[in-house]
C-alpha cells in the first residue's frame, strides 16, 4: 500500500470505492492493484476473490506512470450490470484523473523545487566564484562548489584553454593519485566534441563510448560540462567515477548552472591577468629606462620590489606586524611601488644623477691646468697639491687636514702684472670642501626632489581602487622615523607602514651594491649600518629588527618573487601549489 501513497491517498481512494458500492446498491464490490498486489478491497469478498481471471471480475487499467500500474476491478453481485459497468466506468475515470492531477501536482511542485535548488545555488555560488579576479581562485572555488553540493564521482578535474596558444590545460583536480599525467583528456574525441557544440554530456558507461579510447584508463562514467562565456569555451569542468551508471540528468543541469557562472568569472580572470601582465610589463620597461640610466643603479627598483614584498610575506607568515597582515592586493601594491620608487629620477640632470666625484674630469682638468701654469711663476709644488686635491676629489669623507689643506689652496692668490689669480674658485671650493659625499646642497636638494616627482609622475596613471597606497608608499619611502627624511620631514606613525618597510629594504640594496662613489659592503656591513640607523632613530625599531633577524630568509622569499606572477604574490613559500 505504501507505494500507492505517492500517487493518491488511501483515504479518498477508500472513500471513493466505498461510495460507488453503496451507488451499486451494495450488489458489486471493488479492488484496487497495483503492479499485481490487490491493495484495497471493498464490498463483500477478500483480495484473493479478484485475483486476474477470476469469474465475475470485470478490471480496467489504471496508469500510475511510465513504470507503475494497476487495476480497477469489480466483481458484480446480483445487481444490475449496465449500471455496474457504469459504475465501473466512472470510477476508473475518477480515479485516474485524481492520478493524472497528483502527477501534474507533483511534477509542478518537483520543477519549482528544481529551479528553487537552482537558485539557491546562484545564490550561494555567485558570491562565492566571483570574489576573486584571479583565476587559481576562481577555478578553486568551482571545483569547491562542486564538492560542497556532494555530486556523484569521487574524482574532478577542470582544464582551461591557454589564450596564447589554444591549447586546454588542466587548472585543477581532485580524487586522482599524485602525479596521474591527465592532460591525454584533451585529446580524446569526447573532450573535442564537448568544446566544439558547448553542450555537456553524461557518458554513464565509457567502455561503450565510441568518443572514448580510454585516454584516461580506469574510469567507468564521467560528466563534462563547458566553461562558456559569451566569447568562446574558456574551460571544461569534468567529474568522473570508476564506476558506471551514476549521473543523471539533474547533475548537468546544476552543473551547467555553476559552469555559467563561472565562465565570466573565467573570463574576466584571463581579461584581468592579461591587464595585470601588461601592466607589470610596462612598469618594468619603465623602471629599467629609469635604472639605465646609470649602470651603477641598474636592476635596483627590482631588487627592491622583491626584497620589500619578501619583508612583507615573512611578516605575514609570522602573523603579521601588530595585527596587520597583506593582503594579495596590499602584496602586489607594495611590489608595483617598489618597482616604480624611483621614476621620479627620470627629471634629475644626468651630471647630478651620475656624479661619481666631487669636481668633473673636465673641471680637474682645467685645476691641472692652472695649478701648472702657477708652478711656474710663483714657486708652486703643483704636482703635490693637485695629487692631494684628486684624492679629496674621489673621497666620501675626506680627512679633515686634506680639507685644511684645499682651504688654504682657496685662500692662495697669485699676482703678476697687476692682475690677481685664484689657485681654486668658490664653486669649486664648494664642492671639495664637503665634508661627506660629492653632492652640494643644491645638488642634494635635487636629488631629494625625486620621491615627489615620482608621485606627480604616476598620479596620472589610472590605477584600480586596491592600490590606493601606492602613490604614498612613493612619495614617503626616503622619509625617516625622527623627521630627517624627505620630502615632507614626517615623523613616526605619520609614515605608511609600507613606506617605513620600503626605506628599510632601499637602504639594505643601495649599500650591498657597488656605486660611483663607494665598492658594494657585504651583509654583515649592511647590517651593522641598518642598526646604526636604528640605533639613531631613522628606522622602525621593530620592524628593522624584524628584517634583520629574517634577511636570509628574506632574500631567499626575494628569489621566489622573481618566479611568480605578481598574481600569485601571496603563493611564495607554497611554489609547489602554483
Amino acid at each position: 500500500m505504501t507505494p500507492l501513497k505517492k500517487y493518491i491517498r488511501p483515504g479518498v481512494l477508500r472513500n471513493l470505492l466505498r461510495k460507488a458500492v453503496r451507488l451499486g446498491g451494495g450488489n458489486c464490490s471493488l479492488a484496487i492493484s497495483y503492479d499485481g498486489e490487490v491493495v484495497i478491497v471493498e464490498g463483500e469478498g477478500v483480495a484473493a476473490d479478484f485475483r486476474e481471471g477470476a469469474p465475475g471480475v470485470v478490471s480496467v487499467p489504471i496508469q500510475y506512470d511510465g513504470v507503475h500500474s494497476g487495476l480497477l476491478s469489480m466483481r458484480n453481485g446480483q445487481g444490475d450490470g449496465a449500471a455496474c459497468d457504469g459504475i465501473l466506468e466512472f470510477v476508473s475515470y475518477s480515479i485516474q484523473e485524481l492520478v493524472d492531477m497528483e502527477r501534474a501536482r507533483r511534477s509542478i511542485a518537483e520543477e519549482a523545487l528544481a529551479k528553487y535548488r537552482e537558485l539557491a545555488l546562484l545564490h550561494r555560488s555567485v558570491p562565492n566564484i566571483n570574489t576573486s579576479l584571479h583565476l587559481r581562485d576562481v577555478v578553486g572555488a568551482l571545483i569547491d562548489e562542486c564538492r560542497l553540493e556532494n555530486y556523484p564521482g569521487e574524482l574532478g578535474m577542470i582544464f582551461l584553454l591557454e589564450p596564447s596558444r589554444k591549447v586546454f590545460r588542466l587548472a585543477v583536480q581532485f580524487g586522482f593519485p599524485f602525479g596521474t599525467y591527465l592532460q591525454p583528456m584533451v585529446d580524446s574525441a569526447l573532450f573535442e566534441e564537448v568544446v566544439r557544440s558547448g553542450k555537456g554530456e553524461i557518458v554513464n558507461n565509457l567502455e561503450s563510448e565510441t568518443r572514448w579510447d580510454n585516454e584516461l584508463p580506469g574510469l567507468g562514467s564521467m560528466i563534462l560540462i563547458p566553461i562558456n562565456s559569451p566569447n568562446r569555451c574558456e574551460g571544461v569542468l569534468i567529474l568522473a567515477s570508476q564506476n558506471t551508471g551514476v549521473f543523471e540528468a539533474a547533475h548537468r543541469r546544476s552543473l551547467s548552472t555553476l559552469a555559467s557562472v563561472a565562465g565570466i568569472s573565467v573570463s574576466n580572470s584571463f581579461n584581468f591577468e592579461g591587464i595585470q601582465k601588461l601592466m607589470s610589463a610596462i612598469l618594468q620597461a619603465l623602471a629599467e629606462a629609469i635604472d639605465s640610466r646609470d649602470p651603477y643603479t641598474a636592476g635596483h627598483s627590482e631588487r627592491v620590489a622583491h626584497l620589500a614584498v619578501a619583508f612583507a610575506h615573512a611578516l605575514n607568515e609570522d602573523g603579521g606586524h601588530r595585527g596587520t597582515v597583506f593582503s594579495d592586493d596590499e602584496l602586489r601594491e607594495i611590489y608595483y611601488a617598489g618597482i616604480l620608487h624611483d621614476v621620479g629620477k627620470i627629471g634629475i640632470k644626468e651630471e647630478v644623477l651620475t656624479k661619481r666625484t666631487r669636481l668633473t674630469d673636465r673641471q680637474m682638468a682645467i685645476v691641472r691646468a692652472r695649478f701648472q701654469l702657477m708652478g711656474q711663476f710663483d714657486g708652486f709644488d703643483w704636482a703635490e697639491a693637485y695629487a692631494c686635491l684628486s684624492e679629496v676629489n674621489k673621497a666620501m669623507t675626506p680627512a679633515p687636514e686634506d680639507l685644511d689643506f684645499v682651504r688654504e689652496l682657496g685662500a692662495r692668490v697669485m699676482r703678476r702684472d697687476g692682475a690677481t689669480l685664484k689657485y681654486l674658485y668658490e664653486d669649486e671650493m664648494e664642492h671639495l670642501l664637503l665634508s661627506y659625499g660629492n653632492l652640494t646642497r643644491d645638488e642634494r636638494r635635487e636629488i631629494q626632489r625625486h620621491p615627489a616627482e615620482s608621485e606627480r609622475i604616476l598620479q596620472h596613471i589610472p590605477m584600480q581602487d586596491n592600490y590606493s597606497n601606492l602613490l604614498t608608499i612613493i612619495r614617503q619611502h626616503h622619509e625617516r622615523m625622527d623627521g630627517s627624511g624627505y620630502p615632507d620631514s614626517l615623523k613616526g606613525d605619520e609614515i605608511l607602514l609600507q613606506s617605513r618597510m620600503m626605506a628599510i629594504v632601499d637602504i639594505y640594496d643601495a649599500v650591498t651594491q657597488e656605486r660611483h662613489y663607494k665598492p658594494a659592503f657585504t651583509r654583515s656591513e649592511a647590517v651593522k649600518i641598518l642598526r646604526k640607523d636604528v640605533a639613531e632613530g631613522r628606522l622602525d625599531f621593530e620592524l628593522a629588527e624584524f628584517f634583520l633577524n629574517n634577511i636570509e630568509r628574506i632574500e631567499m622569499l626575494s628569489d621566489q618573487v622573481k618566479v611568480v606572477r605578481t598574481g600569485h604574490l601571496s603563493a611564495l613559500g607554497n611554489l609547489s601549489s602554483l
